[in-house]
This record gives C-alpha cells, sequence and structure tokens, in this order.
C-alpha cells in the first residue's frame, strides 16, 4: 500500500535540508519504495501565505499523512508578532492536533566525527544514546499561564506545570518499549525531591516497570542527568523525561557529538505515526548559503522509514550510505575540522544519494 509523506519545509535553513531530504526519498522511491510526496506550509512560511502558522489545509494534509518531514520554523522578523501567531505555534499545533507524545531524540557520536566533539574522544567515542521526551503536556501546555499585573503594579508571570497520570504511563511505556529494542537500560529523569508532579512521574514509572521485568529502571535527578551528560554519557542508553526537561537535555546530548547539525528526531503518536525533523532549528543566519548541514534531515528520512513505512533495512542502508560518505571524508562547515574544507548542502545531499545509489 503506498505510504502518503507530507513535507514540510518551513522557514530559514528548512528548505535547504529537506531538498536534500527529498532527493533521498525520490532515490529511495525509484528503488522501489512505494510512497507518495506532498509539500505544505507551517511555521512563518504559512503565516506569510495564510496569516496564520499552521493553516487548517495543513493540519488536514498531516492528518492524512501517514508521516511527515519537517525542516525547521522561526526567524527573526516573526519575534513582534502575537503569541499565537509566531511560527513555533505552528509547530506546537502540530505536535498536539495529531497526539504526537512520543518524541525520540538519539545523540550517537559517528566515529568520523569522534574529534569534532568538545569531550574527550575516550568519554564520547562509541555514543548511542536516545532521549525519550514527552512532548504534549508539561509545562509548555499547562494551564493557567500568562502574564499578570499584581495590586502593587508589578508584573508576574506564570506557568502551570501538570501532568496527569494516564500521560506518564502513556509515555513510560513508549520508552520502556524503546528500551526493550536497544540495550534495556531506561534511566527516568524527574525532580522529584522538589517537584510534586515528578514525584507523580517517579511513582507511575516505578509502579509500570513491573510489567517491563526485562528492562532495568534506573532514576536521576536532572541536574544530576545533566551532570552525568556530559562526565560519563556512555553510561546511559534510554533516558525518559518531561517536555522541558528533555527538550534542555537532548541539546546538551546533542554536543556530545560534535554538531547539532547531525541529529534526527521523531514524535510519535500511539499507533506509531510520526513527525521527524532535524533537532536543530532555522538558522536564520545561514538560510540562503548553501552551507547547512542535511544530514540531521536525512538521517531523520531513516527514522521515518524504522518507526512509521516498517521498512527497517532500507534505513540501515541509509544510516550507512551516510557512513560512507563520511568516510569519504565529506563534511559541512560545522563538522570541518580547522583548516579542513567543505561541501555545500547540495554536494552533501548528492553524495548521500549516490552512496546510497551505490
Amino acid at each position: 500500500m503506498t505510504k502518503k509523506i507530507l513535507i514540510l519545509p518551513g522557514d530559514g535553513i528548512g528548505p535547504e535540508i529537506v531538498a536534500e531530504a527529498r532527493k533521498v526519498l525520490e532515490a529511495l522511491e525509484a528503488g522501489g519504495l512505494d510512497v507518495e510526496l506532498e509539500e505544505g506550509l507551517i511555521g512563518g512560511a504559512a503565516y506569510e501565505a495564510h496569516g496564520h502558522p499552521l493553516p487548517a489545509a495543513t493540519l488536514a494534509q498531516a492528518e492524512r499523512a501517514d508521516a511527515i518531514l519537517l525542516g525547521a520554523v522561526g526567524g527573526p522578523q516573526y519575534e513582534n508578532l502575537e503569541r499565537a501567531l509566531r511560527p513555533e505555534q505552528g509547530l506546537l499545533g502540530l505536535r498536539a492536533g495529531l497526539k504526537l507524545f512520543s518524541n525520540l531524540r538519539p545523540a550517537i557520536l559517528y566515529p568520523q566525527l569522534a574529534a569534532a566533539s568538545t569531550l574527550k574522544p575516550e568519554v564520547v567515542s562509541g555514543l548511542d544514546l536516545m532521549i525519550v521526551r514527552e512532548l504534549t503536556g508539561g509545562i509548555y501546555f499547562g494551564q493557567p499561564r500568562g502574564v499578570r499585573e499584581l495590586e502593587n503594579g508589578e508584573k508576574e508571570g506564570f506557568n502551570t506545570l501538570v501532568y496527569r497520570e494516564s500521560e506518564i504511563e502513556r509515555i513510560g511505556r513508549s520508552a520502556f518499549e524503546i528500551a526493550r529494542r536497544r540495550g534495556r537500560k531506561l534511566c527516568s529523569v524527574d525532580k522529584a525531591n522538589v517537584l510534586e508532579v515528578t514525584e507523580l512521574w517517579r511513582q507511575t514509572m516505578m509502579r509500570i516497570a513491573a510489567d517491563y521485568a526485562d528492562v532495568e529502571l534506573s532514576h536521576m535527578y536532572v541536574d544530576n542527568a545533566a551532570m552525568q551528560l556530559v562526565r560519563t554519557p556512555k553510561q546511559l542508553d534510554v533516558m525518559v523525561t518531561t517536555n522541558m526537561f528533555g527538550d534542555i537535555l537532548s541539546d546538551a546530548a546533542a554536543m556530545l557529538t560534535g554538531s547539532i547539525g547531525m541529529l534526527p528526531s521523531a514524535s510519535l503518536d500511539a499507533d506509531g505515526k510520526g513527525m521527524y525533523e532535524p533537532i536543530h532549528g532555522s538558522a536564520p543566519d545561514i538560510a540562503g548559503q548553501g552551507i547547512a548541514n542535511p544530514l540531521a534531515t536525512i538521517l531523520s528520512v531513516a527514522m521515518m522509514l524504522r518507526y512509521s513505512l516498517d521498512e527497517n533495512a532500507r534505513a540501515v542502508a541509509l544510516e550507512a550510505a551516510v557512513g560512507t560518505v563520511l568516510d569519504q571524508g565529506l563534511r559541512t562547515r560545522d563538522i570541518a575540522a580547522a583548516g579542513q574544507a567543505s561541501v555545500s548542502t547540495a554536494a552533501m545531499g548528492d553524495a548521500v544519494v549516490a552512496a546510497l545509489s551505490g
């Protein structure tokens, strides 16, 4: 059965990196992958065209699709818009509208890039870590929220951190299942010594662990987890945590790999439908220059093949093609060593397609 893939280039470097990922999808299609590609608008591009960062037409496209590939959203030109119209609200709305609650963020250090990490090679060599971030709850969505004026005239900002037990159990079971497919070790990250909501988080994780006796469950406070990520990251295999903690920890983990431009992500619903995107932003400072690294977006396609399209062999082949290109010494500017020549966004994409097709 033909699988429908919605492509949302977005803003900044989004169109450039997605163009290279589309080349890969088209090469896979030529090799027998039964997919139908469709494009749509999100973020600032959607606001410019339709006055809203998530038009109803885009949400309808996403609902019909089997998987979504997204570039990036945002830019300084939109910072003065009211919050509901900012590009990031389109992304948050898509995640919430599709119930994409489980965010998988791998941090994998390719051996060819060990020298690019700011940590010592012996600390990070062989790193293969998965962070499972709850994506549709927590402080980013909790109500009430806002800014109010107190009786003395001072302004006060407030946000609500809230999780229902069912939300915690849902992301917990997703993380346990991921751990079963890897090293069978799961570390749950919370702040149970201070926050009641994460005390419930820990209690819930401990309760559902009884259904996963083959997975070793441990716990860390988030501040310790941040320290351990840069101290001995290879002690960790799968981490599961709240929306905000996961946002912060996954970006910290990204830098262990040498460049945020190498890391893909998946956001899944309960049935395996997913949105796939690089974890980096729209990088407006380099947009249009043809120097952005497309490998995170291409590796997001590999995650799409694995988790939503049930095409694990093709996912493995695509990841191997990226490794081949790195073996050939090709580097975009962000992963090039001092004095090393770099290639363009398009040249890197072409090289991956050539390695995949060869």
